[in-house]
């Protein structure tokens, strides 16, 4: 992946705990830890995304879609 570099501004008591951090080898660098960090936050908003979708859809909908899909393709497989 190619990587970009940015300026950011950041809280001096987030940075304290970021070095320490990688002071310890948590993390090879800040770098390292902040590109870790949004990874990590992207993906828990993708699926909180996800999830709120998956809300909306209304069970005895979609169970009957799936009994229908099921009832169909049935009906096309082999006896044993």
């Amino acid at each position: 992946m190619k990587s970009a570099k940015v300026a950011i501004t950041i809280d001096r008591e987030i940075l304290e705990r970021l070095d320490g951090l990688v002071k310890r080898r948590v993390f090879p660098n800040r770098s390292r830890a902040i590109q870790e960090a949004v990874s990590e936050k992207l993906t828990r908003l993708d699926r909180s995304r996800l999830a709120r979708e998956c809300s909306k859809l209304e069970p005895a909908v979609e169970q009957s879609l799936a009994d229908e899909g099921l009832a169909r393709d049935f009906k096309k497989w082999p006896e044993y």
